[in-house]
């Protein structure tokens, strides 16, 4: 069997896996440390860049329940993703359900950073 090469990590850095994007270009999906406090969507997306990342996407996030659910709070985590109507998608991470709520509420979030592979 194939196997990818896990890039280097920074302290406190997990490694979710790669997966295919859009285009299909196949990149690394890595989980920065730490959570940010709940805040709008807008506020949470600015805290991402700031790390140098991004918050995950909707599959990406999927990935997070199934496999690293313990490194988060029993609660909401927004996505990088909005619906057609504006509003931005979050995970649960206390049942699993993802759904979109208005950007204006205050969920918490955790950072990604994407290599290419």
């Amino acid at each position: 069997m194939q196997q990818i090469q896990i890039p280097p990590l920074a302290e406190g850095e997990v490694y979710i896996g790669a997966i295919g994007n859009k285009t299909g270009d196949v990149e690394h999906i890595i989980l920065l440390p730490g959570d940010n406090d709940g805040a709008r969507w807008q506020a949470q997306m600015d805290w991402a860049k700031a790390l140098g990342g991004d918050l995950p996407n909707r599959i990406e996030q999927a990935m997070l329940w199934a496999a690293h659910r313990e490194l988060f709070q029993k609660t909401w985590y927004w996505s990088n993703e909005l619906d057609e109507d504006g509003w931005a998608w979050f995970q649960g991470f206390g049942h699993g359900g993802q759904g979109y709520y208005r950007q204006g509420n205050e969920f918490r979030a955790r950072a990604v950073r994407r290599l290419p592979i």
